[in-house]
C-alpha cells in the first residue's frame, strides 16, 4: 500500500512538469490573414498576421519567386549558391486587383491569386486551371526554427525530379531528404545520397526549386492525399515557381534561373578507364598499350587518389611515377588524356602542407575549439577539412592543382566532397565552422562551393580550354562547372548479385538529368566488390557496359586493385564489350550535336521518356529504358540470364537500330530478342542520325566521313537533323562560334527528296575535306539518283566504302539488297546539295 501511494505521488509530482514541457514547446505560427500589400518594381509585399510578409516577386510572366519571412525580415544569411539570375525577362507592371476576398495580378501566362483570410496563394494558367495552390492554412508553417511549406495535392499529379535519387522516377508517395551522403553500395531506395538538388517538377504543368541549402525534406503524399510538402529545419523559405507546357520548359526556366551547363572537351564523350588502384606510371602504360594492342577504343586513363605523395599536394608519389610529364605526353601521343583525382582535405601527415593552411587558416574549424576541426578521413589519417568558402583559399588551392596541369594533365575528378563521412548519423561534423557559416548551412554545398573553386582556377590560369571536372557530391547549379558521376554502386557482399543495383542506375541517372546533371556516368562494373570469378562475372559485366555507353560519359571503375578492363571476362565478352564501345564512338557525332543542345536548353542526352513524351502515361511509369536523344530509344538488359526484353515504345513507328529495317508499331509494349551481344535500341521513324567510323580514341582521323543514317518519314512528312560542329576543345561555344549543318529528307510519292544544306558559318569550320555517305534504311531499289541535276554513278559497296575515305570528288551510289540500303557518297562541298530518289 505504501508503495502504491509513493508511486501515486511521483505520477502527481510529474503531472505538471510534463504539462510545462508541452506549453514551452515551440508554437506553431502561420500567416493568419493578409491585411494589406505593397509594390516595388516587379516585387508586391502582403503585409499578414504576427508581422509576417509574403514577397512575390515575377521575375518573368512564367517565373515568379516567393519569400516568406515569419518576421518581415528579408535577409538571409548568404546569397543563394544556386540561382544567379532573376531577371529573366519581366518588364511589366504590376497590377492588382483586390476583391473582397483576395488579391489578384496577371501575366501573360499566369492569375496569381491570393486569398485574404487566411493568407493562401494560389497559380492559375492563362484558362483559369488551378495548377498550384497552399493546403488550407498552411501554405506557411513555422515552428522554432523549423520551416514548411504544405500544397495542394491533385489525385492524378506526379512528381519528377531532386536530381540524382534512387528508387522510380515517379516521386509520388515518397518522401527524400537532402544531406550530401557517403553512401557506398547504396541499395534501390536508400536515400538520401551525394547530391542535393532541391528542384522538382509537377505534372501539373510546374516545377519548384526550393533555395534552402540545409537539410530539406520532400513529401511528396507520403504523409496524406491531400497535400504534399517541403521543408527545412532552419534557413529561409525561398522557393521559386516555374512554369511551362511541359517538363522541357520548366527545366529551360530552371537554367534561367541557375545557367547553362559548360560542355565537355569533345574527347570526353569517348571510354574512360579507371580504378581504385590506378596509382602507377608503368600500371598506366600497360593499360594503354593493352587497350590499342586489342583495338578497343578509349579517351581517358584516370589515376585515383593514389596517385599524390601526400593527400592534398598534387605532387606525382615518388616511387610510383618516375616521369610523370613524360608519361602523360607519351599517354598522349597515342591518344590518351589522363584524369586526375583530388580530395578536398590536407592530411596531418602532410606536414608541410597542413602547417601552411593551418597558418594561414584554410580549414574549417571547431567551434568547440576554435582551432581546426579534426577531420577523420577514409585514407592519409586524420585532416584538416579545406574551406573553399574563404576566398583567400582559391588562388592557393588553385595554384597546386595547376602543377598536374602543367605536367599535361586534362582535368579532375573531385571525390569525397560531402565531405566524406558526414552523413546524418555523423553529427559531430555540426560543430564544424566555415567561413560562410555553421556546417548545418554549408554541408550540401560544400562540394559545389569546391567544384566552383576549381574550375574558377582553372578558367583563370589555362585560358580559352575547356575544363573536365566529375565530381560525386554537389549542389543545385552545379552545372554551370562540372559533371557528374552516380558514386559507389554495386554489391559489396557479393559482387555477382549486383543486377538490382545496376537497373536502379538507370532511374538514378534519368533523374539526374531531369535535375540539371546533363554530363552524368555511373561506374560501369558497379564499384562495390571483389570480382573473385570474372567468367562468373563475365554476363554482368556485359550488360553494365550495354548500359554505360548511353551514358554521356562512360567509365568503367572498380573498387581497390579490382580491375574491369574488358579483356579480363573472356574473349567473348572482350568482342561484345568492344562492339559497344565502338557503337559509342560511332554515335559520336548524334552525342556531340546533342551536348550542345544540353548546353543551350538544359535538356540531358539520357532522357526519361516522360520529357519526350509528357502526354503519355505509360511514360510516367518507364524506369528501366530510356530516350537518347529524340530519336533513340535504348533498353538495357538489366536481368540475369535474359535474352529478351519487355519493351515500350511510344507512338510512332520504331526500327531496331540493330538489323535497320525491322518496323515496330508504337503505343504498346513487346518482347524483343536480347541475347548476350545485342542492346535493344530502335530509331524513330522519320528520323535521321548522324555517325562517324569506328575510331581508337575521339578524331584519331580529323577529315572522316559523316556517315547519315536515314529512316524515312512517312509520305508528305520530312526527317531533319541539325549537325553541330565546332573545335571540341575551346570555350568558343560560349561565345556561338560553331557551324551547323541542316540535313532534311521529304518523302513525297515515288521518291525522296533529300538536302544538305550549306553550313551555318558562326566562325568555325572543319579544315579539309570530307565526304558525307547516305545511308537510306528500308528503301527499295531506286530507278534514278539524281544530285543537283546530274545522275550518280553505281559502283559496288566496297568501293563505295573505300572511296568514302579517299575521294573528295566523284558522286556515287550503291545499293545493298540484303539490307535494304541504299548508300549515296557526295563530297562536302560547304554549298547545299540537292538530291532526288525516285522509285
Amino acid at each position: 500500500m505504501r508503495k502504491y501511494i509513493a508511486c501515486m505521488i511521483l505520477l502527481f509530482t510529474l503531472l505538471p512538469i510534463r504539462g510545462l514541457a508541452q506549453n514551452t514547446a515551440p508554437k506553431e505560427q502561420t500567416l493568419g490573414n493578409c491585411l494589406s500589400y505593397a509594390i516595388t518594381g516587379n516585387r508586391i509585399i502582403f503585409d499578414c498576421e504576427n508581422n509576417a510578409k509574403v514577397q512575390l516577386q515575377l521575375c518573368s510572366g512564367e517565373v515568379l519567386k516567393v519569400w516568406v519571412s515569419a518576421t518581415g525580415n528579408f535577409s538571409r544569411s548568404n546569397p543563394s549558391f544556386a540561382v544567379i539570375e532573376e531577371d529573366l525577362g519581366w518588364n511589366g507592371t504590376i497590377e492588382v486587383k483586390e476583391e473582397v476576398s483576395a488579391y489578384e495580378l496577371f501575366t501573360a501566362s499566369l492569375r496569381i491569386r491570393v486569398n485574404k483570410s487566411p493568407f493562401k496563394l494560389q497559380v492559375f494558367d492563362k484558362y483559369q486551371k488551378l495548377l498550384f495552390s497552399d493546403y488550407s492554412e498552411k501554405g506557411f508553417v513555422k515552428q522554432g526554427s523549423r520551416l514548411a511549406s504544405y500544397k495542394t495535392l491533385r489525385s492524378d499529379e506526379q512528381f519528377f525530379g531532386l536530381g540524382e535519387k534512387s528508387g522510380p522516377l515517379n516521386r509520388r508517395g515518397r518522401s527524400y531528404k537532402m544531406w550530401n551522403s557517403d553512401q557506398p553500395c547504396y541499395g534501390a531506395n536508400e536515400d538520401p545520397l551525394y547530391k542535393s538538388i532541391p528542384f522538382f517538377m509537377s505534372s501539373n504543368h510546374y516545377g519548384i526549386f526550393f533555395d534552402n541549402t540545409y537539410k530539406t525534406e520532400f513529401k511528396f503524399g507520403s504523409e496524406s492525399n491531400d497535400y504534399y510538402s517541403f521543408e527545412a529545419p532552419e534557413g529561409e523559405m525561398v522557393y521559386y515557381f516555374m512554369y511551362g507546357n511541359d517538363y522541357k520548359e520548366i527545366i529551360k526556366n530552371y537554367i534561367g534561373l541557375t545557367g547553362k551547363p559548360i560542355m565537355p572537351p569533345k574527347w570526353a564523350l569517348g571510354f574512360a578507364q579507371c580504378r581504385g588502384n590506378y596509382t602507377r606510371e608503368d600500371q598506366a602504360r600497360e593499360i594503354a598499350a593493352e587497350f590499342r594492342k586489342r583495338q578497343i577504343p578509349c579517351d581517358i586513363i584516370y589515376q585515383d587518389i593514389g596517385w599524390v605523395d601526400g593527400l592534398q599536394d598534387f605532387d606525382w608519389k615518388k616511387g610510383n611515377y618516375s616521369n610523370p610529364r613524360q608519361m602523360v605526353a607519351d599517354l598522349g601521343s597515342m591518344g590518351f588524356k589522363m584524369i586526375i583525382s583530388q580530395d578536398p582535405v590536407i592530411s596531418q601527415a602532410n606536414k608541410k602542407q597542413w602547417d601552411e593552411a593551418n597558418g594561414k587558416g584554410y580549414f574549417t574549424t571547431d567551434i568547440r575549439t576554435g582551432k581546426t576541426y579534426d577531420m577523420p578521413w577514409p585514407w592519409g589519417g586524420n585532416c584538416g577539412v579545406v574551406d573553399f568558402t574563404k576566398p583567400e583559399v582559391a588562388d592557393w588551392w588553385g595554384a597546386y592543382q595547376q602543377k598536374p596541369l602543367d605536367d599535361g594533365v586534362r582535368g579532375f575528378w573531385t571525390d569525397m566532397g560531402e565531405p566524406a563521412w558526414s552523413n546524418e548519423d555523423a553529427t559531430d561534423r555540426l560543430n564544424m565552422k566555415h567561413y560562410l557559416g555553421m556546417h548545418s548551412e554549408i554541408h550540401n554545398v560544400y562540394g559545389f562551393t569546391w567544384d566552383k573553386l576549381v574550375t574558377e582556377q582553372f578558367y583563370k590560369r589555362n585560358p580559352n580550354k575547356r575544363i573536365f571536372q566529375m565530381t560525386r557530391a554537389s549542389y543545385a547549379g552545379l552545372q554551370r562547372y562540372t559533371f557528374g558521376w552516380s558514386g559507389d554502386s554495386g554489391n559489396g557482399n557479393n559482387v555477382l548479385d549486383g543486377w538490382q543495383q545496376m537497373a536502379n542506375q538507370i532511374p538514378v541517372g534519368l533523374s539526374a538529368g531531369m535535375g540539371l546533371i546533363p554530363f552524368w556516368a555511373c561506374d560501369i562494373s558497379g564499384y562495390c566488390g571483389e570480382i573473385k570469378d570474372y567468367p562468373a562475372m563475365a554476363e554482368l559485366y556485359v550488360r553494365w557496359m550495354q548500359f554505360g555507353i548511353f551514358n554521356p560519359l562512360t567509365r568503367a571503375h572498380h573498387e581497390g586493385n579490382t580491375a574491369v578492363e574488358p579483356w579480363l571476362f573472356g574473349k567473348g565478352a572482350e568482342e561484345i564489350t568492344r562492339s559497344a564501345i565502338e557503337l559509342k564512338y560511332r554515335l559520336f557525332p548524334y552525342i556531340y550535336t546533342y551536348a550542345r543542345e544540353a548546353h543551350d536548353t538544359g535538356l540531358p542526352l539520357m532522357r526519361a521518356t516522360v520529357l519526350e513524351y509528357p502526354n503519355d502515361a505509360e511514360a510516367y511509369k518507364l524506369n528501366g529504358q530510356f530516350m537518347f536523344g529524340k530519336e533513340l530509344l535504348v533498353a538495357p538488359v538489366v536481368e540475369k540470364g535474359a535474352i529478351t526484353k519487355e519493351v515500350y515504345l511510344p507512338e510512332g513507328e520504331w526500327i531496331n537500330f540493330n538489323d535497320g529495317k525491322t518496323v515496330y508499331r508504337g503505343g504498346k509494349w513487346l518482347t524483343v530478342d536480347a541475347p548476350l551481344e545485342v542492346i535493344p535500341l530502335f530509331a524513330k521513324k522519320g528520323s535521321i542520325i548522324p555517325t562517324m567510323p569506328v575510331m581508337q580514341y575521339i578524331h584519331e582521323k580529323e577529315n572522316y566521313p559523316v556517315s547519315l543514317e536515314v529512316y524515312p518519314a512517312n509520305i508528305n512528312q520530312e526527317a531533319t537533323f541539325a549537325l553541330y560542329e565546332d573545335d571540341g576543345e575551346s570555350r568558343g561555344y560560349e561565345k556561338d562560334i560553331y557551324c551547323k549543318t541542316n540535313f532534311s529528307c521529304l518523302t513525297v510519292k515515288g521518291g525522296l527528296r533529300f538536302i544538305i544544306n550549306a553550313p551555318e558559318d558562326k566562325g568555325y569550320m572543319p579544315e579539309g575535306q570530307r565526304n558525307y555517305v547516305i545511308k537510306i534504311h528500308a528503301a527499295a531499289r531506286p530507278k534514278g539518283v539524281v544530285i543537283n541535276g546530274a545522275k550518280a554513278k553505281k559502283i559496288k559497296l566496297p568501293e563505295l566504302e573505300k572511296l568514302a575515305d579517299t575521294n573528295f570528288e566523284n558522286i556515287n551510289f550503291t545499293y545493298d539488297e540484303a539490307a535494304g540500303i541504299l548508300y549515296i557518297k557526295v563530297p562536302d562541298t560547304k554549298k547545299q546539295i540537292i538530291m532526288e530518289i525516285t522509285y
